[in-house]
């Protein structure tokens, strides 16, 4: 008989049935606090392969760190999140569930690749180097082929003739379409985008969103938190609107842009819409 667990993640949800493959994340009662301040207060969430889930809403609603919390950068105060049915960052050992050690959270994060606001280069690296140093180090890749890899990643991105620029000698929007080959050279089963042009000029959006939109017509499962709404109506297969720490409303983009039914997104989207 499986003995109790002291973990906030409580207990686990029964094992899968063998026909039917898992959701590329499912959450589960998600909680995240920072002192006595809550943020997530309750999330449930799934994600299935080669869907397009965009999440919008006001700042400080908690889309940030949900982000954070599926790639483990954020522990969860309570609740649980699976990755193709498997529980990050716990597992069992003789009948109890704990914390995995560093190595094998290491090798769940591998499967997400996450393209924050900033774009957290390598200064000091060359474009090529960028993208090849994580299949190197982490994938244990031959270098050779890293580096095909990470050519064929960069004419992917529109920027093969930038194989040997250091990220200071790129544009904003180059340095971000960079960061974004540099996630999916660790060949992703999830992709992560945290308002991926927020940092960004205006006429520089437009260059990292055609990458992303092409991401999405390539068939990989993407999360993506944006304020670009005309962005999110096109490429989602699921909007969610979230405030204040919970999900107040999701659905189809037709119908979450055109006919929302809480009056709490319909005050947001015709605040955001009529800028």
């Amino acid at each position: 008989m499986t003995q109790p667990s002291d973990s906030p993640i409580g207990e686990p949800a029964a094992p899968l049935p063998a026909a039917g493959r898992p959701p590329v994340v499912k959450i589960e009662d998600l909680h995240k606090s920072f002192g006595e301040l809550e943020v997530l207060k309750g999330i449930d969430l799934e994600v299935a392969a080669g869907s397009r889930v965009t999440i919008i809403g006001p700042s400080g609603s908690g889309k940030t760190t949900l982000l954070r919390c599926v790639n483990y950068l954020e522990r969860p105060s309570r609740g649980r999140i699976y990755l193709e049915g498997e529980l990050i960052g716990h597992k069992f050992v003789n009948g109890r569930l704990v914390e995995m050690a560093d190595r094998e959270l290491a090798r769940m994060r591998a499967n997400v690749g996450m393209v924050f606001q900033r774009f957290n280069l390598f200064p000091h690296l060359t474009a090529v180097l960028n993208i090849s140093l994580g299949p190197i180090q982490v994938l244990k890749m031959p270098k050779a082929e890293a580096e095909e890899l990470a050519l064929e990643l960069l004419a992917k991105v529109g920027l093969a003739h930038k194989r040997d620029a250091y990220p200071e000698k790129l544009s904003g929007g180059q340095q971000q379409r960079l960061a974004i080959a540099r996630a999916l050279a660790m060949r992703p089963k999830l992709m992560l985008f945290d308002e991926a042009t927020s940092a960004l000029d205006p006429e520089l959006i437009g260059e990292v969103l055609r990458v992303m939109r092409q991401l999405a017509a390539d068939g990989m499962t993407m999360l993506i938190v944006t304020h670009e709404m005309q962005f999110a109506e096109d490429v989602s297969d699921r909007v969610i609107f979230m405030d204040q720490g919970v999900i107040v409303e999701e659905g189809g983009p037709h119908e979450m842009f055109r006919a929302p039914q809480h009056p709490r997104t319909q005050a947001f989207l015709r605040t955001v819409l009529e800028r």
